[in-house]
């Protein structure tokens, strides 16, 4: 490749180096404006250009002009919108999402020191199912301090708000959450709205990729602090843009009925939600 570099080399168009200060400034003010469109991916998890494009004051054809070299630069792919639920009619609409790489540009915690760590745990156990659970006992452990540090917001909140507390708790920790409220899955029209807690940001997903009990365990303690069983739709370990989670209505009756549009992910838990918020209690003292 070095090779093929230095042949192409003289055939460099000559705008590759600006030439002048101002075009310094320009591709400077280029690069920068590529970056706050990357960021509010990340914040917002995947976005139309049309979303991007309000939240950043830009236009639409600049906004895609950025995505189009962040996607040369195998930093954002594109994608169909998913819909969680029924379907409308239409074709779905095209968003953008950031790819490993372009996570990898934001992210800062030391994935390998922490994967031979969770690696030396399971094999220290004996491997196996041990090693399984070893992972899985620490995970729990981590998670369940996180969750003390999240309660007195949390407990602080009305009932009806307690998951946009966690937002805020978990957004103050790099997370990037959000609420975004939806119908109940309950059949009544007038019962009231349910919750989807989303993390457009996950500091752990390349770690959880290869030890999906940290899924699990966070999602067990989001079921403690909000005093409900919760139900995991999506992870980025998985390749999702955004880890989901649903929240049902305060009041609502547990169901061991998956939630309307609730999609299986391969590791996360896929007990219901009966048994997630009652190994939950058990875990966050």
């Amino acid at each position: 490749m070095r090779e093929h570099a230095a042949q192409r080399e003289p055939e460099a168009p000559s705008w590759d180096v600006p030439a002048t200060p101002a075009e310094a400034l320009a591709a400077e003010g280029h690069r920068a404006t590529r970056d706050r469109v990357a960021r509010s991916i990340l914040d917002h998890g995947p976005s139309s250009a049309a979303d991007l494009a309000g939240r950043l004051g830009l236009t639409t054809a600049a906004v895609r002009r950025h995505l189009d070299g962040l996607t040369a630069a195998g930093l954002v792919e594109s994608r169909e919108q998913r819909v969680y639920g029924s379907r409308g009619r239409g074709r779905p609409a095209k968003v953008f999402a950031l790819t490993d790489g372009g996570r990898d540009a934001f992210y800062q915690a030391y994935d390998q020191l922490a994967a031979d760590a969770l690696r030396w745990i399971s094999e220290a156990a004996g491997g196996g199912e041990a090693g399984e659970q070893a992972v899985a006992a620490f995970a729990r452990a981590r998670l369940a301090k996180q969750g003390r540090k999240y309660r007195g917001e949390v407990e602080q909140a009305d009932a009806q708000q307690r998951a946009e507390a966690l937002a805020r708790a978990l957004s103050a920790d790099g997370y990037a959450a959000t609420v975004r409220r939806v119908p109940s899955a309950a059949a009544a029209p007038a019962a009231p709205a349910g919750a989807q807690l989303c993390q457009h940001h996950c500091p752990v997903a390349h770690i959880a990729e290869q030890f999906p009990q940290l899924c699990e365990a966070e999602t067990e303690v989001f079921s403690q602090l909000l005093g409900t069983h919760v139900q995991r739709l999506a992870t980025i370990a998985h390749g999702d843009g955004v880890c989901t989670t649903y929240v049902p209505a305060s009041g609502a009756a547990p169901s061991s009925s998956r939630t309307p549009g609730a999609v299986p992910i391969a590791g996360t838990s896929h007990r219901t939600p009966d048994e997630t918020g009652s190994t939950a209690r058990r875990n966050l003292a």
